[in-house]
């Protein structure tokens, strides 16, 4: 809500701003993200993704893969929507493109965070996942952990927007040791080239990016970032913008059922999540992740 202060306004230029003020608290009422009526109306659902993976992404013939993509075209159907129009973009876009309306719903399995919240809404978790860290072939540094780089000069390689950035920070590792990448798809480069002595990521993703390139690895023995006494796991969801409730209550009821299908544990077990991360994203509600400290 935007609040005007009350003052005395002498001038014409001032009554211009007024009226300026008000003219954009009604554009910004009459631009709302369009319900679930409109959108089952036009027959198609527009959702994004972040090409990344396993989470979200565009393959090589322009299709949407990944456990978001997988699970929002059950959901998609479920609720009778016969279409939905993939948009590609970078994850540091996703919120941006939320609230401009570029599009109606993200599918690629961004983490509830407590900062994120009061931005987005966000469907109950789909998905859990914990970190991990590609490394050059042999692992010549001996890098183990995220705290590894809080105390060493090597850089790490993060993709912006990504929760890893946070984590860094807390874990008080410097600013000029981060090296940040507009994509995954940067990664392996990255860190073949030595430009930077890791990137880190979701397990997942991690994981993926080593089986595509022989000049990486999985750091071996990793240990996950202990942040405020507790190790780092993130919970992933889908995102709307913050108008869009009946369009989130829907999903919500729709992923619930799906969820306890085996249908959704093949998704998952598809793309290189374990049983444990499966059944971790029930022990997380939206509310507890939103209210989270």
């Amino acid at each position: 809500m935007i609040h005007i202060q009350k003052r005395q306004l002498k001038t014409k230029h001032g009554l211009a701003a007024l009226l300026a003020a008000v003219l954009m608290i009604c554009a910004m009422g009459l631009a709302q993200a369009a319900s679930l009526q409109q959108i089952k109306q036009r027959g198609s659902l527009r959702i994004a993704v972040a090409n990344e993976i396993p989470y979200g992404y565009m393959d090589l013939q322009g299709k949407p893969q990944g456990v978001g993509p997988d699970v929002a075209r059950h959901i998609a159907t479920q609720l009778g929507i016969p279409k939905i129009e993939w948009i590609s973009t970078t994850f540091s876009a996703l919120i941006p493109g939320l609230r401009a309306r570029r599009f109606d719903m993200v599918a690629a399995e961004m983490a509830i965070l407590p900062q994120r919240c009061g931005h987005v809404l966000f469907s109950e978790p789909n998905s859990s996942y914990g970190e991990g860290l590609l490394v050059a072939k042999g692992n010549p540094k001996e890098i183990h952990s995220f705290e590894h780089f809080a105390r060493s000069k090597d850089k790490v390689a993060i993709m912006a927007g990504a929760d890893q950035l946070e984590m860094m920070q807390a874990l008080d590792v410097p600013q000029e040791r981060m090296v940040t990448i507009s994509s995954n798809s940067d990664a392996i480069s990255t860190v073949a080239t030595g430009r930077a002595a890791a990137y880190a990521a979701t397990s997942a993703t991690i994981h993926q990016l080593v089986d595509k390139d022989d000049r990486v690895e999985a750091a071996a023995e990793f240990t996950d970032p202990v942040i405020n006494g507790e190790p780092v796991r993130s919970w992933g969801a889908f995102t709307f913008n913050l108008d869009s409730k009946e369009l989130q209550r829907a999903v919500d009821e729709e992923l619930a059922r799906f969820k306890q299908t085996d249908a959704w544990r093949q998704i998952m077990t598809r793309h290189g999540f374990s049983e444990a991360d499966a059944d971790e994203s029930f022990n997380r509600t939206r509310e507890q992740l939103c209210a989270a400290h």
